[in-house]
């Protein structure tokens, strides 16, 4: 084993990142980076001070005819109590970021289908001639909008089934899968930067045409439906730009065991919890529900961003329960 995979190795066992190590030793996570893809190798002084962080012995790091050995990490108990660690091969690897590029279309995709999906109601509602347009109309395209929505979601569940091993397990990646990840997350790093500001910038001004048209249109329903329009469409478009890089992000870190994928948080992470799940069906039901029996379809949509604030609540009680 050469010194890069030993790094990789000593770092994962110890479920340190890759800025947690670089902060320790002084130095930028590019160098860590470099060390880890077998670009370049610490001097050696930056060897001792490994050495002593993970409390292993510079022969065990310099040689390559020296394997680690289970008891490499003080920290940890002995490797007949650990969990064997997963293989995660280059062809893996590459499957699996191909899966997560597709998911993070098709996650975004069918939240944006979810939240634009009041809109034939909302614009059907202001149609003068056809006064019943938004139930006849209206209501049938909603549905077939959510109904896509899931289809895309279960899709996603599908393609995200045969590596859910890297939200559980720790694993232990081939010579050149993290150095192959890293330069394609640091390449990603800055993009996802500018993804989150705007997608956090259009959900700030989705309101603003909503507060225009209510003081210039306070009478007009035409006026109000387009503020609602944009509002919805401003809401899908920053939700999109947000949770597709999130995604595609968070790839990246499953496959180098970072922040909410370290080896540590793997541990201690508890079973997914339903609530969730059923809470979004609940919230659905009573949308149709109320809307059918008031018959106020270009109102009750206020039902959604409602649910979207508590969404949050609902996960934080779910988490502290299911522990």
């Amino acid at each position: 084993m050469i010194l890069a995979d030993k790094i990789i190795e000593l770092r994962k066992r110890a479920g340190m990142s890759q800025e947690e190590l670089a902060e320790k030793l002084g130095v930028s996570r590019q160098s860590i980076s470099k060390w880890e893809g077998a670009q370049s190798t610490p001097d050696l002084n930056r060897i001792l001070q490994l050495s002593e962080i993970f409390g292993v012995s510079t022969d065990s790091l310099l040689k390559d005819t020296e394997e680690l050995s289970a008891g490499a990490d003080s920290s940890r108990e002995s490797a007949d109590t650990e969990p064997p660690l997963r293989k995660v091969s280059m062809e893996e690897a590459h499957r699996f970021l191909e899966a997560n590029e597709k998911r993070s279309m098709l996650i975004p995709w069918g939240i944006a289908l979810c939240v634009c999906s009041v809109l034939p109601v909302v614009l059907l509602d202001i149609s003068e001639p056809f006064p019943e347009a938004e139930v006849i109309l209206g209501v049938p395209i909603m549905l077939i909008m959510i109904a896509a929505a899931v289809a895309m979601f279960i899709i996603s569940g599908n393609r995200k089934k045969p590596f859910e091993y890297l939200e559980k397990e720790g694993i232990d990646t081939e010579y050149g899968v993290s150095g192959m990840v890293t330069e394609k997350k640091s390449k990603y790093e800055a993009k996802h930067v500018l993804s989150l500001i705007a997608g956090v910038v259009l959900l700030i001004i989705s309101f603003i045409p909503v507060i225009l048209f209510g003081e210039l249109f306070a009478d007009s329903n035409t006026g109000e439906a387009l503020s609602l329009a944009f509002l919805f469409i401003a809401i899908a478009a920053g939700i999109f730009l947000i949770v597709h890089s999130c995604v595609k992000m968070d790839g990246y870190r499953k496959l180098l065991e970072e922040e909410d994928f370290s080896r540590d948080k793997k541990a201690h992470r508890g079973k997914p919890s339903p609530a969730v799940t059923v809470y979004w069906c609940i919230v659905t039901a009573a949308y149709l529900g109320l809307s059918f029996i008031t018959n106020e379809w270009g109102r009750t949509w206020i039902i959604w961003p409602v649910a979207a604030v508590l969404s949050p609540v609902v996960s934080i009680i779910s988490a502290k329960l299911s522990n």
